[in-house]
């Protein structure tokens, strides 16, 4: 594993050759900040995964299992390396933006905002980005209830 990050909050992991940090939520834009003065200065993804169903799911010792996990593929360039940042984001909690560090996250923190209810705090302007403004609920929650969603975009009468 070529990627190292000795700090408190942080798992470091191996996964099929990749380097996975377990980051707490309170360490989360710290291990950031600090990924990129190692020269991690792309963000490539930033989603979440519901863990609804699977909430006794393996994972390293040390990382408690939340419902919500949110996920962040940094690149660096200049030594062709990739890291995987897995943060555990429980309901309701809150976790702070990326915005300052990686501007190019603007909108993928608001499409996790939208689909799953999980709020980046710092975010400049944190609001829907798929779904109408008048939107009751997150898509991509495990407990949304299911069957025919009517089609709607943004912008028209809902």
């Amino acid at each position: 594993m070529p990627v190292a990050l000795e700090m408190p909050g942080v798992v470091t992991h191996e996964s099929t050759g990749q380097t996975v940090l377990f980051v707490e939520p309170s360490a989360y834009l710290g291990a950031i900040t600090a990924l990129y003065g190692a020269g991690f200065t792309m963000c490539a993804d930033l989603t979440a995964v519901d863990y609804l169903a699977h909430p006794s799911r393996t994972l390293p010792a040390g990382v408690v299992a939340q419902r919500f996990e949110m996920v962040v593929n940094l690149l660096s360039l200049s030594a062709r390396e990739r890291v995987r940042v897995r943060v555990q984001v429980a309901d309701g909690e809150s976790v702070a933006s990326l915005f300052d560090v990686h501007p190019s996250t603007e909108a993928m923190e608001r499409e996790v905002f939208d689909m799953f209810g999980i709020r980046f705090e710092g975010h400049p302007d944190l609001t829907r980005i798929l779904m109408p403004e008048d939107w009751d609920g997150h898509p991509l929650r495990k407990d949304y209830a299911q069957g025919r969603i009517p089609v709607q975009f943004k912008g028209t009468a809902s």
